[in-house]
């Protein structure tokens, strides 16, 4: 077990590392950010001077390997646009976020691990077709296209909810909704199979040849064997909603980490850009990592090695 988590662990920090220099590269070959902080009407000396002041006339190694120092002791630099730590953004801005996130995750597993169940428990049935078409919508769906249609319905004909902001707990019901539908379909499914497989197994045809009342039989013996790869892909879902709440942030007005992302791409805003891809990209690398862990805990298998 102690060897699996070292070594996941390592996997993890290797894809972290990887992931934070392809961006730091790729931002640097969008275009000169030198110019791009300049202006348009700045001439060559203002360019070079810009360049000179910032260290973009340092090779591309040289940088990412002092700004990767800088962001393990959690110094990210200083925005372009807002002129502040980018770090003091980072901790302002992820509160919003991982609310939101969490909230999302929640609102996919309470809706779809009951569905999923309850689709399980009548195959062929509408309950069943009515999950699957849930779980078809939702993977078809866009994010954004979903979102905009909940405005239009609940917060401009019927005037139930705000449009936009972040002020009370009613302006975190529609993105929460439009982020949680995100996760639902995987969610769901794996819920299904994983019920018809336990429910065929014979430790349940057992139970129920004993008189166990069905209830019994499905929640306490059922579902508690088939619940746990779901909670699996529930950490490795939380991740990537994590990481794609900019859209929905953005749709919404929301100041998370997400809208910041927005506002910094649009405004050539590199130090934040970079900070943030990091952000996200760990988001999902140490929500996958516990994952791991965690299947590997639950593996009596694992657990004795």
């Amino acid at each position: 077990m102690l060897k699996f988590i070292i070594k996941r662990l390592g996997l993890a920090i290797l894809v972290a590392l990887t992931v934070s220099f392809i961006s730091f590269i790729l931002l640097f070959l969008s275009g000169d950010p030198a110019a791009a902080l300049a202006g348009e009407g700045a001439t060559d000396e203002d360019v070079h001077a810009i360049r000179a002041l910032y260290g973009f006339d340092r090779p591309v190694l040289v940088q990412y390997a002092a700004w990767l120092l800088n962001a393990i002791s959690g110094d990210f630099g200083e925005s372009y646009y807002f002129k502040l730590p980018v770090a003091g953004l980072l901790a302002e801005r992820l509160s919003i976020t991982m609310l939101l996130g969490l909230c999302g995750i929640s609102f996919a597993l309470l809706t779809a691990v009951p569905l999923g169940v309850m689709a399980a428990i009548r195959p062929n049935s509408l309950i069943d077709r009515f999950a699957l078409f849930l779980s078809v919508a939702g993977q078809a769906l866009p994010s954004f296209w979903f979102g905009l249609i909940l405005i239009v319905v609940f917060a401009i004909k019927l005037q139930w909810l705000p449009v936009s902001g972040s002020g009370s707990w009613q302006h975190f019901i529609m993105p929460t909704i439009v982020l949680g539908y995100y996760a639902m379909p995987a969610i769901m499914r794996l819920t299904r199979a994983g019920m018809l497989e336990v429910l065929s197994s014979d430790y349940i045809r057992t139970a129920r040849a004993k008189g166990t009342p069905e209830g019994v039989v499905m929640f306490k013996h059922a579902l508690r064997n088939a619940i746990i790869p779901v909670v699996s892909l529930a950490a490795v879902q939380m991740g990537f909603m994590l990481g794609g709440s900019i859209v929905v942030e953005s749709i919404f007005a929301l100041h998370g980490a997400g809208y910041l992302a927005w506002e910094s791409i649009s405004r050539n805003d590199l130090p934040t850009v970079q900070a943030l891809i990091l952000v996200f990209s760990m988001f999902y690398i140490v929500f996958t990592f516990l994952a791991d862990v965690l299947n590997a805990w639950l593996d009596p298998r694992m657990r004795s090695s």
